[in-house]
């Protein structure tokens, strides 16, 4: 039971919130014109990510599949092969989709990722006029190749072994020796 006290204190206390916020100058902003930064840790898009000699990090586990909430993604691993390598590992995302017309962005995904292969971007404008756009393909959700990548399949060329890849060992050790096999040319 609230005290006479509180009683009285609630709406004062609610009319200034009101009083606070009248006077101030509203601000508009002239939207698809004029674009206000998002904050740091914003969620917005997908981004499949890449190692630095451009080989996928997706080893195809499903985790974010399960993890998310609203069944927004539908993941299909395959493994590797010694002629066709897209990931480092055993396994690779032969098909990955985001669905976002189901999508809530909540980056459940993100903390599933046993490799840190799925992360979120900035980007907001995510509207279309079809359904079928909206059905994100590994194609549009991979991340650029950057200079130096080299695009899958094709053998690891940060180590010898999944051990020293993964922990960049035969990197650091040929950058320590002046190596050119570092920066991804052999």
């Amino acid at each position: 039971m609230a005290t006479l006290k509180e009683q009285l204190w609630d709406p004062i206390a609610g009319f200034g919130v009101t009083f606070r916020t009248m006077f101030k100058k509203p601000v508009t902003v002239q939207y698809p014109f004029e674009k206000r930064p998002t904050a740091p840790r914003f969620h917005g898009r997908h981004q499949l990510n890449r190692w630095p000699d451009g080989l996928e990090k997706c080893i195809g586990c499903e985790l974010c599949a399960w993890a998310c909430p609203a069944d927004a993604i539908l993941v299909e691993g395959a493994s590797n092969t010694e002629d066709e390598r897209f990931s480092p590992g055993e396994r690779y995302g032969r098909v990955y989709q985001i669905n976002y017309l189901r999508c809530i962005l909540c980056g459940l995904c993100i903390e599933a990722c046993p490799t840190r292969a799925l992360t979120m971007t900035n980007e907001y404008e995510l509207a279309d006029a079809s359904r079928e756009s909206l059905i994100y393909e590994k194609s549009d959700l991979l991340a650029p190749l950057l200079p130096g990548m080299e695009a899958p399949p094709h053998e690891m060329r940060l180590g010898d072994t999944e051990r020293d890849y993964y922990r960049g060992d035969a990197a650091a050790r040929a950058v320590a020796h002046g190596s050119a096999a570092a920066g991804g040319e052999q």
